[in-house]
């Protein structure tokens, strides 16, 4: 787990008012101290560095959190697991399932094994055989430790072995059960809400629990191909030409507009985001050619892209609705061509300069090309970056950008937290890691003489929820959402 940190600190201190949460990531971090807090005068200035480093961590261990990007499914469909697609067993492995599968078939573990560790037809506790010949190689990842935190704090166990394996098993069951959604996050992972991209084919989902699950609209169906059926059928309208295309992306706007927080594409998985603005004459004959199914060039390809990007950004920033991009590193394994991402960052600083009123938020820090997309959030003041998914793939390279950030680009164009998780667990594991790297952080900023302690603590509420709160507009959406048809 995390290695210790460099000054004893009071663990008594920290510990008051943070709660098993905080509790649990400081126990992994931090050394003990024989000072407590009834022998720290809080009247001191400076105050001693254990009181002044105690009185950030709990700042930053028990302010609310706005998690800015899951792919959670709904809860409902969770419990109808293993039915589920997203859901491939419904046992203790399927923590393991998004993510740290990938690190376990890296490590060498084989794609049978894989499947048979994910496999509902395999007991529980036989699973741990699987697992057990691959863990020592991967368990220190920011993947696993976001996994074995979660499975501490959810289930009480603090380290998976074959001695443990039936507990966690038990806890597993014991807390998958109706409403733990709203426990996993808001109770436990002291989540206020979350903002969810949808994979399950719907481009905005009408969640049953609106204002936990708040959505993004998905614009990357509506430029990438464009998923003509998925788009056009719910709108009911008869896409025969590139205006009538057009007229189907208003349509989703003039729906949902009002409950999204924002729109979404991943296409960055496909190519690099340099998406040029190119009229509608241009784009025609080509969108043509795909209603036609005729074959369709790769430059013919981009064109028509670029045009429709743009038309579904311009329809979010005419509804104020913030453009949410995937930049950076790539989900599993074997096929990432890393030299295209290292455009990612030069391609976003020419997207806010040629949409100069819209909003962008470059998702995951460009990672690992993150000191390039902080120039763009310095530079561009319509740049916001997010450091969803980042405090996993490399929780020291987060928490550099985190500092480096605060340093060099304005605290309100952050964003801090995502989990980015299919199953809900694993995301109370990944706070707390975003969380201690945030602490760690800030004191460090502190300890350096950066800032001020009172400076640090002052930065904690506006940057865990305040730039989201405001960005996202999350009170004006938590009111429509209330009143969305679909709940009443």
């Amino acid at each position: 787990m995390p290695a210790k940190s460099k000054r004893k600190i009071s663990r008594r201190a920290a510990l008051q008012g943070i709660g098993s949460v905080g509790a649990s990531v400081l126990a992994l971090g931090a050394a003990e101290s024989p000072a407590t807090a009834a022998e720290v005068s809080r009247s001191q200035t400076p105050p001693r560095p254990a009181d002044g480093r105690e009185r950030l961590e709990q700042a930053v261990f028990t302010t609310p959190l706005v998690d800015t990007h899951e792919h959670l499914i709904e809860e409902h469909e969770r419990l109808q697991s293993p039915a589920h697609p997203r859901v491939p067993c419904d046992d203790w492995a399927m923590l393991f399932s998004h993510y740290l599968n990938s690190d376990l078939l890296v490590a060498g573990m084989s794609k049978a094994d894989h499947d048979r560790f994910l496999s509902p037809q395999v007991e529980p506790v036989d699973k741990w055989k699987l697992l057990a010949p691959h863990w020592p190689a991967v368990k220190q990842t920011g993947y696993a430790q976001a996994v074995r935190l979660a499975i501490r704090e959810l289930y009480g166990v603090t380290e998976l072995s074959s001695a443990t394996v039936r507990a966690v098993q038990t806890g597993y069951e014991q807390t998958r059960r109706k409403g733990y959604y709203a426990r996993v996050l808001q109770e436990v992972g002291r989540i206020e809400s979350c903002q969810v991209n949808c994979l399950t084919g719907e481009p905005f989902k009408e969640s049953a629990q609106p204002t936990l699950l708040m959505q993004d609209l998905s614009i990357v169906g509506m430029f990438a191909g464009p998923e003509i059926n998925t788009y056009a059928k719910p709108a009911g309208i008869q896409v025969k030409s590139l205006a009538d295309w057009h007229r189907v992306i208003g349509w989703w706007f003039d729906r949902y507009a009002r409950f999204a927080v924002a729109v979404k594409s991943q296409n960055a998985y496909r190519r690099d985001i340099d998406y040029a603005r190119v009229p509608a004459e241009q784009a025609e004959p080509v969108f043509s050619k795909v209603l036609q199914k005729d074959t369709v060039t790769a430059e013919e390809r981009k064109r028509l892209e670029d045009h429709l990007f743009w038309y579904a950004v311009d329809q979010a920033t005419a509804h104020r609705l913030p453009v949410k991009l995937h930049t950076g590193y790539y989900a599993g394994q074997n096929y990432m061509p890393l030299a295209r991402l290292r455009n990612n960052a030069g391609s976003a600083a020419e997207l806010c300069r040629l949409g100069p009123d819209a909003r962008f938020v470059f998702m995951h820090i460009c990672y690992p090309y993150y000191e390039e997309l902080l120039a763009v959030a310095k530079h561009f003041g319509n740049a916001y970056v997010d450091l969803c998914w980042a405090w996993i793939i490399n929780p020291s390279a987060a928490k550099d950008y985190f500092k480096k950030h605060l340093l060099t680009a304005p605290a309100n164009k952050l964003f801090p937290f995502g989990g980015d998780y299919i199953p809900v667990e694993p995301v109370v594991g990944h706070a707390l890691m975003a969380r201690r790297g945030m602490a760690q952080a800030l004191w460090e900023l502190v300890d350096e003489g950066w800032l001020s302690l009172d400076e640090a603590i002052e930065l904690v509420p506006p940057i865990l929820h305040g730039n989201a709160r405001q960005l996202f507009q999350l009170e004006q959406k938590t009111r429509a959402l209330q009143q969305a048809d679909w709940v009443r």
